[in-house]
Formats: structure tokens, C-alpha cells, sequence
């Protein structure tokens, strides 16, 4: 059989490749609401959402903004993942050269000298070289699905690993703004503080005239004392919690926290209205979902990967170059050498049922894979749902709580004015002071926690805006 006609045979047995033995891969399918439901009014199908993006420049913030181009370069967890992605995709590179025949070049020399007690030919000694180069190629038929489905198993792995460095990629850009949103609420805290202390210091000097002038008690200077280094206590404690979270951003862009800082600023950020879109539309834009459907894929192959073992595997073997012992002639026509074949089948004929345990092991992790599917898809409607909700709340909460402070400021001035007149104590000054106090910072923390929640919204959303 001529060379030609060997390679006519393997292109004709490859035709008949392709015959898989996966299951047919059908999406696990996971109840779908027309909406979500925390979302007010409706939203018809096929409603545009917007493409994911920069969905941090809505805050309208230059520092947040600048921040986080530059988590894409310097974080660590992130370059980790990036290079999950890469050994992911090498390992479905190297899947997909089993489709391809292996070629082997070989090439030696020798001189060997023959005994003269040799058996079958003895009495004579004979010297001589050996120089050969030549070449061989092993192919193996895919007949039965065995390395397609293998390809197509690590494929949808690479492609999982891809969106799971997507997803990794959000989750620090939403937890760098979320440690951002939280730092800014605490400059906000601080300012007030700074504000309160110098209040309060005004006060007690106030407290420790009219000591003096004979008109206020001892009591009501230790009651201002106490109140002022209060205020300066809890400015300290503010201002430690500051510290560790611009440590904490120093970390998400890769630096130490040495060399980073940033000022305090009062900023007043809004939060900005985020459209949700649809349900159906969360399952393309989530990379998460994204990666759990391509390992439901990659199992479903596998499955056809462990059928194939109970067929036999088919392989092909080819052979030729040059041999002669005088190099000089190592290439001529008549020092040429060929061989085809072999052509070998193997079939396992009992192994004690581990192929088909390897089959049960399959189709037990292709459910798994489906599982965590369906698992993954409800905890992301969950999570829209949870900060739809929240958001809206938290709004019309921080509007009760800025009535709140607007009363308990008015209090605090009135009392101060009554002290002033004579008309009460002390108490009656530092319970009102407290009061606008509490207000105030809890006004400040709502309106954090808004930014937070907005934030991790987009995140729920997959990063579309």
C-alpha cells in the first residue's frame, strides 16, 4: 500500500468521525419572571438594556473614576485569575492537538562491530556504521467522540475560566467603590465631628463663664467637659476606621499601603438611578451564570467522553527515511525506507465496571454542574431583587431621616438659646445636642449605605449600566 493511498484511508475514516456520544445538551432551565418584582410598574420584553462599560463614571466621582482604571493592572487577585484564564485556554489547546497527527522526526548514527561467535553466521567478524534519518506519524480515530468531546469539554472550561475573570474583574470594581462609597461616608462623619467638637468646645467654654460668673453649677461643666471629649473620642475612633479602609483600597490596586493615600473630602455623592432591565436579560449579562451554563456543557461532554471507552480505539502508524552505512549515500534513492501500519485497535474487555462507574461519575457531575446552575441563576435574581428593594427603602428612608435631623438641629438651637436665657439647665442643652448628634450621623450612614447599595446593584446586574 503506497503512501497515498494510507493517507486516502485516514481522511476517509476521519469522515466518520464525529459520531458523538455526549447527550444532546439542552440549558437547564430555571423559572424565568417577565420582571423583577421589587421594580415598579412593568417592563415589556425585549426592553434595551445598557452595555456593560465604565458603569463607576454614573457616580460622577473623577477620584473613583481614576481609581478604577487602575485596578485593572495592579490587582493581584485579578492578575491571578487572568492566568487561570490563560491555563485554561493552553489546556483546551492541548485537547484539540489529539484531532491532529503526530509527527516525530528521528535521526542517528552508530558503528557497530559483530562478534565472530555470533549465533546462525559465526566464524567471521564484520565492522560497520549505521546512519539513519527518518520520519513517523500516529494518528488515532475519533471515531467514537472520545477526543472531540474531550475538545469541547475543556473549550466550555476555558470559556468558563473566562467568565469567571470576568466576574472576578466586577467584584473588585464593585468592592473597590464600595470600600470608596464607605470611606467618603466616613470623611462626611468626620467633618461633622470636627464641626461638633468645635460646637462643643464653644459650649463648655460658654458653661465654664457662667461657672464662673457664679450662674451655672458644677455639674453642667463636667456634663460639657464630657460631652466635648466624647465628641473627640469618637472623631479618633472615626478617623482609625478611615485609615483601614484606604489600607483596604491601597490593597485592591496593588500597592502598599505606605506609599497610597488620599485626602479626606466631603464629596456629597448621589447615587444614580439604575435601570434593572429584565430577568431573561440577567442570564446573558451575568458572568457568573456564564460561567456555571459552560461547566454544565463541559460535564455534558465528558459524559460522551466516558461512553467512548466502552468502543474500541483505533490508531494509525506510518514510517520512512534514509538508512545506509556510508553517509555519502545516506539520501539516495536506494537508501530510502517506508512503512505503513501498524493499523491497531484496542478494546478493553473487562475492566470489573469501572467504565461504567466512570459513566455514573459523569452523569452525577453533569447534575451537579446543573445544580449549581440553577443555584447560581436564582441567588442572582435574588440579589437584584434584594437591592432593588433595599435602594428604595433606603431612600425614602434617608428622606424621613433628613426631617429628623432638620427637627433635631432645631431643638438643640432652642435649647442653647434657653440656657443662654436661663431658662433651663445644662441637661436639657446636652440631651438635645446628642440628639441632633445621632441624627446627623445617622443620616450620613444611610446615605453610604445608598452608595453601597447602588454599587452593588450594578454588580448583581453583571456591570451593565
Amino acid at each position: 500500500m503506497r503512501p497515498s493511498k494510507l493517507i486516502a484511508l485516514a481522511l476517509a475514516a476521519t469522515s466518520l468521525a464525529g459520531c458523538s456520544l455526549a447527550p444532546v445538551y439542552h440549558q437547564p432551565a430555571v423559572p424565568t419572571a417577565a420582571s423583577f418584582k421589587e421594580v415598579p410598574g412593568w417592563q415589556p420584553a425585549g426592553t434595551a438594556v445598557p452595555p456593560a462599560g465604565k458603569w463607576w463614571q454614573a457616580f460622577d466621582d473623577p477620584t473613583l473614576s481614576a481609581l478604577e482604571d487602575r485596578i485593572e493592572g495592579a490587582n493581584p487577585s485579578l492578575a491571578a485569575a487572568a492566568a487561570r484564564y490563560a491555563q485554561a485556554r493552553a489546556q483546551a489547546r492541548v485537547a484539540r492537538a489529539d484531532l491532529f497527527p503526530e509527527v516525530d522526526a528521528q535521526a542517528g548514527y552508530g558503528r557497530s562491530r559483530e562478534s565472530a561467535n555470533r549465533p546462525f553466521s559465526p566464524g567471521t567478524t564484520q565492522t560497520f556504521n549505521d546512519a539513519a534519518v527518518g520520519a513517523s506519524l500516529s494518528y488515532e480515530l475519533d471515531l467514537f467522540g472520545r477526543i472531540a468531546n474531550s475538545v469541547r469539554a475543556a473549550t466550555a472550561e476555558a470559556h468558563a475560566s473566562g467568565s469567571d475573570l470576568a466576574a472576578v474583574r466586577l467584584g473588585l470594581q464593585a468592592q473597590l467603590a464600595t470600600s470608596y462609597f464607605d470611606m467618603r461616608g466616613l470623611d462626611a462623619r468626620i467633618v461633622l465631628l470636627r464641626q461638633t467638637v468645635d460646637a462643643f468646645g464653644r459650649a463648655s467654654a460658654l458653661t465654664n463663664d457662667r461657672h464662673q460668673g457664679g450662674v451655672a453649677s458644677g455639674i453642667d461643666v463636667s456634663r460639657a467637659d464630657a460631652q466635648l471629649a466624647s465628641a473627640r473620642s469618637e472623631l479618633d475612633a472615626v478617623l482609625a476606621d478611615r485609615a483601614n479602609l484606604e489600607h483596604a483600597i491601597a490593597i485592591l490596586l496593588g500597592e502598599s499601603p505606605s506609599s497610597f493615600a488620599l485626602a479626606v473630602a466631603d464629596t456629597n455623592l448621589a447615587p444614580p438611578a439604575i435601570p434593572a432591565g429584565l430577568p431573561s436579560t440577567l442570564l446573558e449579562r451575568r458572568p457568573d451564570i456564564a460561567a456555571a451554563e459552560r461547566r454544565v456543557y463541559a460535564a455534558n461532554a465528558r459524559i460522551g467522553v466516558a461512553r467512548a471507552a466502552f468502543f474500541p480505539t483505533i490508531s494509525l502508524g506510518a514510517a520512512g527515511g534514509y538508512e545506509a552505512t556510508q553517509g555519502h549515500n545516506l539520501l539516495s534513492a536506494s537508501s530510502g525506507f517506508w512503512a505503513l501500519g501498524p493499523i491497531g485497535a484496542a478494546l478493553t474487555l473487562f475492566d470489573g465496571g469501572a467504565r461504567s462507574a466512570q459513566v455514573k461519575i459523569s452523569r452525577a457531575q453533569f447534575d451537579e454542574a446543573a445544580a449549581n446552575y440553577r443555584s447560581t441563576v436564582l441567588t442572582a435574581f435574588r440579589e437584584v431583587e434584594d437591592d432593588i428593594a433595599l435602594g428604595r427603602q433606603l431612600a425614602a428612608q434617608e428622606q424621613d431621616q433628613q426631617h429628623a435631623v432638620t427637627a433635631a438641629e432645631r431643638t438643640r438651637d432652642l435649647a442653647l438659646i434657653r440656657y443662654r436665657d436661663g431658662a433651663s439647665d445644662y441637661l436639657e442643652v446636652v440631651t438635645a445636642q446628642t440628639a441632633a448628634l445621632d441624627a446627623e450621623r445617622t443620616l450620613l450612614q444611610i446615605h453610604a449605605r445608598r452608595l453601597d447599595v447602588a454599587a452593588d446593584l450594578v454588580r448583581a446586574l453583571g456591570g451593565a449600566f
